[in-house]
């Protein structure tokens, strides 16, 4: 996504997170295998749903994400030893699973399922050396701003004892957060800090939070106070809940803010604002670090799953980025521009017809035709696939407290019943950051057919276990996203010419993180160098540039995937077309790439090879 994410910072961190089950496992196999007759897939999928139930237990935002209130009083533990009860969990279960199934008697979508569950308990096991290199709080996916977004999104209150979990939560998350605080005043000591444009973007999210009442004698409400009191008062509307009740319920949530949110987040903030002074002002990448390099070399293989070098993947961008200026000179000539490229890019980033007013109209425009170019696809959509989502999709700005200019649009999924839909998020609080021009495409690649297509349907598929339709391979998602901007041009969008350029700068902005990312975590590039190739080789507003850099500074690795899985979707379509010739179906080739839910990449290939040969076959 051009965010992403993906949830992709909730949804990553929560899947690593909670409490070891007290579940004995070997309960479960003895349970499953006496019953009589049954196929070892047949057993190895409810396994399967054993395990992901025990896994859901362990983190209460997990339950609350996909719309289920278990647990709905609590929020996760995030300490270091809940996330090592968490790996050690993981590796019985895979003890479990080598031990007492036969791979060899399992159908392909079984053993397809067997290899992710492995691959993803290797991964988590891989990344426990490089636990202090990571940033814990950073201005994009830190999880001081993405708990309060979840308690005012998600935390869905239909009754009293929503709202009294709802006040419970309140002080959860100040316990996280001081649980997280602790992790990285440990990091800093061992001199693993964020870069000092993470440390002031974190600071200025914490006073949005915090900075109102009723923390402040101040006219205006925090986003939780204000959230909190929109729903006691949604509840008493509704007859259900008495003016007392009511009273309590808001008295209870002041005090929680007042006496738990407060105190966490003014001692994240005082912290901050002490250790500032020990971060780099000048900003580069992880390789500095100690075990800088391994570092990145691991989270370029999680977030590409490949192993492809940062030496390959700096190559295929300069490759792609020469291949797609090429590309946009073309669409130059084809509007009669008179001059070069960088003059384009000038005019492009300049002229007022590319932008919408800088006014609440404005951002209400944005988000209008944002839905018009996605009721339009949507009608295209069964030309093109076969399985289609349940699921709804709202177009929405980021909340006022997290929302930053020129940041990434993104996408958050809805829940697998279809109750609440899924939500392409902008920011809008520039619109000159904002072109008219991109957002078609980006439209395509946070709705559909991108984000909310796949990840809808991966949560509605019932022909795999339940765990691998909310599984994400950055890579398979990202890549999926910049695939349908593509796709969306077949289906008939793009009808202007300069909507296709803008198409055209999204996807040479995929190609250059390639080289940027690469650059500063391998190369030594500092912040400004990212920042001058970028400007020179896209026409993409300055704020989201040193937004986008920034992103990448302290993400290392992430924006690598979306141009890796995009150019190995586009290499198994061509090659699918070359093996069935005139039997070859654009919608079952879809169905295929989509109806197996996210996957690794080699895993994808062989999916895609074996629909090849059951085509073939028939």
């Amino acid at each position: 996504m051009r965010k992403s994410l993906i949830a992709i910072g909730l949804a990553a961190f929560l899947a690593g997170c909670g409490e070891a089950p007290t579940t004995q496992t070997s309960q479960t196999v003895d349970t499953v295998a006496a019953q009589p007759q049954i196929s070892e897939t047949a057993r190895l999928n409810q396994w399967f749903e054993t395990k992901y139930e025990e896994q859901l237990q362990q983190s209460p935002l997990r339950l609350t994400m996909l719309g289920r209130k278990d647990l709905y009083n609590q929020v996760d533990d995030v300490s270091i030893a809940a996330e090592e009860a968490q790996l050690a969990w993981l590796a019985a279960t895979v003890a479990e699973l080598t031990s007492s199934f036969d791979y060899s008697q399992l159908d392909l979508e079984a053993q397809t399922s067997y290899d992710i569950w492995v691959y993803q308990y290797e991964q988590a096991k891989n990344g426990v050396q490089f636990r202090k290199n990571t940033y814990v709080f950073n201005q994009m996916q830190g999880m001081h701003a993405l708990l309060p977004q979840m308690l005012i999104n998600f935390h869905k209150v239909d009754n009293k004892e929503d709202m009294q979990a709802y006040v419970s939560r309140i002080e959860g998350i100040s316990r996280a957060i001081m649980q997280l605080l602790e992790r990285t005043k440990a990091n800093a000591a061992e001199g693993f800090r964020a870069p000092r444009f993470a440390y002031e973007g974190i600071i200025e999210q914490i006073d949005n939070l915090i900075t109102g009442a009723p923390l402040l004698d101040a006219p205006q409400d925090i986003p939780l106070w204000s959230d909190a009191k929109a729903k006691i008062a949604a509840l008493t509307s509704a007859d259900k809940l008495s003016d007392k009740e009511a009273e309590q319920l808001t008295n209870d949530a002041k005090v929680a803010l007042q006496q738990h949110f407060l105190p966490a987040y003014t001692a994240l903030k005082q912290w901050l604002a002490e250790d500032v002074s020990n971060t780099d002002e000048i900003s580069t990448g992880v390789g500095k670090q100690e075990n800088g390099v391994a570092y990145y070399d691991y989270m370029l293989n999680v977030s590409t799953t490949t192993s492809l070098t940062a030496e390959q993947i700096h190559q295929i961008g300069l490759d792609e980025v020469e291949r797609l200026t090429k590309e946009m000179i073309a669409i130059k000539d084809q509007v009669g521009f008179d001059g070069d490229l960088a003059a384009f890019f000038k005019f492009i980033k300049a002229d007022d017809q590319f932008y919408y007013p800088n006014t609440d109209e404005g951002r209400e425009g944005y988000l209008a035709d944002s839905r018009q170019y996605l009721a339009f696809i949507e009608e295209k959509l069964p030309e093109y696939f076969g399985i289609l989502p349940k699921a709804g999709l709202i177009v929405k700005r980021v909340e006022a407290f997290r929302e930053q200019p020129g940041a990434a649009q993104h996408y958050f999924p809805g829940t697998p019943d279809g109750a609440r839909p899924g939500i392409y998020y902008a920011h809008l609080s520039d619109m000159r950051a904002m072109p008219k021009n991109e957002m078609e495409a980006i439209a395509y690649h946070e709705g559909s057919p991108g984000h909310h297509m796949q990840i809808s349907i991966a949560q509605e598929l019932t022909s795999v276990p339940t765990f691998r339709t909310q599984t994400g391979f950055t890579a398979y998602v990202e890549g999926w996203a910049l695939y349908s901007e593509l796709l969306a041009k077949e289906m008939g969008a793009y009808e202007n010419p300069y909507s296709d350029f803008g198409r055209l700068i999204t996807e040479i902005w995929r190609a250059v993180r390639l080289v940027v990312d690469t650059g500063l975590h391998s190369k030594g590039w500092t912040e400004q160098e990212a920042i001058e190739y970028f400007l020179a080789k896209t026409p993409i507003a300055n704020e989201a540039v040193r937004s986008e850099v920034r992103r990448y500074i302290v993400w290392p690795g992430q924006a690598t995937a979306y141009k890796i899985g995009m150019i190995k979707i586009l290499e198994l379509r061509s090659h699918a077309q070359q093996q069935l010739g005139e039997r070859f179906d654009i919608r079952a080739f879809h169905d295929t790439v989509l109806g197996g839910g996210a996957l690794p990449l080699a895993v994808l290939e062989k999916r895609v090879n074996n629909w090849i040969a059951q085509v073939k076959a028939s």
